[in-house]
């Protein structure tokens, strides 16, 4: 059994999973697109990856929060992101506070070493990790 992990955003897809242990997400990819609605390419590589490994029974979504709970515009989108994958993909996919993920993934590059201009191409896939990895860790706190 594997866990899914996306963090979606206007243009691109972070994707990691973890292993099958459900202990660590490890990135998979950055799913990107030219225009923020132009999804059907999005869910049919989300429905690859999905198929490759076989073994996912469900998908944690990252949910835009804003630091003070409230819910912003972008929280909508990925509701209705959200419904459309589980339509498409037949999982359950649950919502997980993504506050402070894409934050967490500059710093942890920055101390990494890696340059400014490679961190946007490796933002969104860290953040998919930090995603993943806070639900797994929630999980095994249970």
């Amino acid at each position: 059994m594997r866990v899914l992990g996306l963090d979606f955003g206007s243009r691109t897809v972070g994707v990691a999973i973890s292993d099958p242990l459900l202990l660590t997400a490890q990135g998979v990819e950055i799913i990107r697109r030219e225009r923020e609605n132009k999804l059907r390419r999005t869910y049919a590589r989300i429905e690859e990856i999905i198929a490759g490994y076989g073994d996912v029974d469900r998908i944690v979504l990252g949910y835009p929060k804003n630091m003070n709970n409230t819910l912003g515009e972008r929280a909508g989108k990925t509701e209705e992101f959200k419904a459309a994958l589980e339509r498409r993909c037949g999982l359950p996919v649950i919502l997980w506070d993504e506050r402070l993920t894409t934050v967490a993934a500059d710093k942890a590059m920055t101390e990494s070493g890696i340059r400014r201009e490679k961190r946007r191409e490796y933002v969104d896939e860290i953040a998919a990790m930090l995603i993943l990895q806070g639900y797994l860790d929630n999980c095994r706190q249970k």
